[in-house]
């Protein structure tokens, strides 16, 4: 068994123009004093990595890692959570989305695909020249707004959506193998990858590619009332990153899963602050070391109640409190010896 790494955190919800998010020297030493020891880096804030020089330039990458492991730091993954989500974008979801795009491709999907599909590219070289494992993104969807099926969906829509997005996310995923990297899909809702099945579709379109991997975030589980512990049991040997991200589902008379269109803090699905919620992290790190699962403990803060300031505080010690030193020996190997045939046959009679 393996010790599952971290404690970490995802930059991306703490990046801003104000000391100490404005520099990545100013959160690296930010996140180090308050206990971290890796950083999973959003590759869109571009004030934090430059991935058209990271891509090209070995230099770039090995002054980038040296001034993050100056701090005490590594870097888990680089994120493209918002570029893969506009390689498949469904049109209905064209002027929403377009807000994640450069100008250069707003109001033209299929230039805005083209880039999306060449800056996830782009970073995976970057995530090669940086030595890293894993890799963090979105699908993206074409079909999320025929989740709930009404009207009806047309017989074969869901099969060719896969094979598109499939169509997609190959070129990249046999480019991240070029690289040595897994991509790892937030299964999501939004995404066309949101759950166990819907994965399952994806990995047979894409005909079992072996970079197609997961990160495990127990929280999106949680909103959809699906069993975050089972899943793991299930797709253990495709988790390759994970976000510690707590959740709550409080049951009510007047709204479910979907929400009612309500503000987060109103919903009766809503993430929290590590510790604040319903997730039983304790049996999630133990399932995980189990398994053998090699990946980073990384905190992912979206809580609608407590502030930022103290749920990075917090979150450190916390995952600290739950990675469990993977045992290296049975408790009762007490003695240590090896085994004795004739010692063996004796106690059995033969």
């Amino acid at each position: 068994m393996k010790t599952i790494k971290g404690p970490a955190i995802f930059l991306a919800q703490f990046a801003g123009s104000e000391a100490p998010f404005d520099t990545l020297d100013n959160l690296c030493k930010w996140a180090a004093d308050l206990g971290y020891k890796g950083i999973q880096i959003p590759t869109w804030e571009t004030g934090l990595i430059d991935i058209e020089t990271a891509a090209g330039s070995q230099t770039y990458c090995d002054e980038l890692k040296g001034k993050v492991n100056s701090y005490g730091l590594e870097i888990t993954e680089l994120s493209t959570h918002l570029q893969g989500q506009l390689v498949a974008v469904n049109p209905a979801y064209d002027t929403l989305f377009d807000g994640f795009a450069p100008d250069a491709v707003k109001g033209n999907p299929k230039a805005r695909t083209e880039w999306a599909i060449d800056f996830v590219k782009k970073s995976g070289t970057a995530s090669g020249r940086l030595g890293l494992k894993s890799h963090a993104s979105f699908s993206g969807a074409l079909l999320w707004h025929t989740m709930y099926p009404w009207p009806q969906r047309p017989q074969g829509l869901v099969e060719m959506g896969f094979e598109e997005l499939a169509k997609r996310w190959l070129p990249i995923l046999n480019h991240f193998d070029e690289h040595n990297v897994d991509i790892c899909y937030e299964l999501h809702p939004g995404e066309d990858l949101h759950d166990g099945v819907s994965f399952e579709r994806f990995l047979e379109a894409t005909g079992n590619h072996k970079r197609a991997n997961i990160l495990y975030d127990p929280s999106h589980f949680v909103l959809q009332q699906l069993d975050y512990l089972k899943f793991i049991d299930y797709y253990h040997e495709r988790i390759k990153a994970f976000h510690v991200k707590d959740a709550e589902f409080n049951m009510s008379g007047k709204q479910g899963v979907y929400g009612g269109y309500s503000d987060w803090q109103d919903r009766a699905g809503r993430f929290r602050s590590l510790g604040d919620g319903q997730v039983d992290f304790k049996s999630i790190f133990t399932k995980l070391t189990k398994y053998d699962c090699d990946v980073w403990a990384v905190m992912e803060w979206e809580c609608c109640i407590k502030s930022s300031a103290q749920g990075a505080r917090e979150g450190a010690p916390f995952i600290q409190k739950h990675i469990i030193e993977a045992a290296e020996r049975s408790f009762d190997d007490f003695a240590g010896a090896k085994p004795d045939q004739e010692f063996l046959k004796s106690i059995l009679g033969i």
